[in-house]
């Protein structure tokens, strides 16, 4: 009997050991992004917030490796392989550009990207409904007719439509040519100047002036992490600047009609968890979100010479009090 009772003991404290082991097990998520502007930021935070309320704790079963490639692409390839190196449970790669090339390192490591506009286009999945390989994750492909729709209900006279974008970002040539489909079907046109790098945003905007009617910018990465320099001219010039990105109206743009890039994140979180449980990327359909906010900036239509109208005004979820 005491024998018997022995051996009930050291298997209950086997048993024991053994979850203790298993809920203890530390799991690596490495999160890469193109660059820090808020949107990209905001994705980044909804992952670790729902990986959290998923029962992934930093510091204590989850360790998060996150590095952000300041806009280089090569620095972008060097991260990639860095993590691939670290061999991490999961990559995330925010936006095109990080998760190309994490898509081209990253042969045996499951993969769940975000803020990728057209996963297809850009060579990342075979499929939105069927990706295979190793990698899915969640889109935010813009309703570019809905944007249109927007711009046109606050300047119904506009023709001329100027963007400014980086040609070398799959993602941005995507919706380039969306948006220059659209606005022909509408009868306007599309006036572009493109700006591989910051730096060159500023002299792209400025040779928009003279030409457009308003300026429509995508979520394009390169333009985005310097929208003040586009929305500058528009206040010097007197040219409307609306956005694809709700961010950007806290930052002077006139209005935008856009996702919530926190929840974006979030979701995007909720794939990488089911990675996490060991669901294969591959079998997972890429997400989109359906969710749309309008932002209004009615001090900044004013400084670029437009009112918005009262019941935009009233259909906004957010109205940005912005007094330069």
């Amino acid at each position: 009997m005491a024998k018997r009772t022995l051996r009930t003991l050291i298997g209950a404290t086997l048993l024991a050991a053994a979850g203790l082991g298993q809920a203890q097990e530390v799991r690596t998520v490495a999160i890469t992004q193109i660059v820090e502007h808020p949107a990209l930021d905001a994705v980044y935070q909804g992952v670790k917030d729902e990986l959290a309320e998923q029962g992934y704790t930093e510091g204590e079963n989850l360790t998060v490796m996150h590095e952000s490639a300041q806009g280089n692409s090569a620095i972008a390839s060097q991260i990639a392989r860095k993590f691939v190196g670290e061999s991490p449970d999961v990559i995330v790669a925010i936006a095109t550009p990080s998760a190309q090339t994490v898509a081209a390192a990253a042969r045996n490591i499951p993969v769940i990207f975000s803020a990728v506009t057209d996963p297809v286009g850009a060579k990342l999945v075979s499929s939105l409904e069927a990706p295979g390989a190793n990698i899915s994750g969640v889109s935010d492909m813009l309703p570019i007719k809905k944007h249109l729709d927007m711009l046109q209900r606050v300047m119904p006279d506009a023709k001329r439509i100027g963007t400014v974008y980086n040609p070398g970002e799959a993602n941005a040539v995507s919706l380039v040519n969306l948006l220059e489909e659209q606005l022909a079907a509408r009868d306007m046109k599309l006036v572009k100047a493109a700006a591989t790098k910051t730096s060159e945003v500023l002299g792209a905007s400025r040779s928009l002036v003279g030409e457009v009617d308003a300026i429509y910018l995508t979520t394009d990465n390169t333009v985005i992490s310097a929208a003040e320099a586009v929305i500058s001219v528009g206040e010097r010039a007197g040219i409307p600047v609306f956005a694809a990105d709700t961010a950007t109206v806290g930052r002077g743009a006139v209005a935008a009609l856009g996702f919530d890039y926190y929840n974006h994140g979030r979701q995007t979180g909720a794939m990488v968890a089911r990675v996490l449980s060991g669901t294969n990327p591959g079998d997972m359909p890429v997400e989109t979100m359906d969710t749309l906010d309008l932002f209004v900036n009615p001090a900044a239509a004013k400084r670029m010479g437009i009112t918005l109208s009262e019941d935009l005004i009233e259909d906004a979820k957010e109205v940005v009090k912005s007094d330069k």
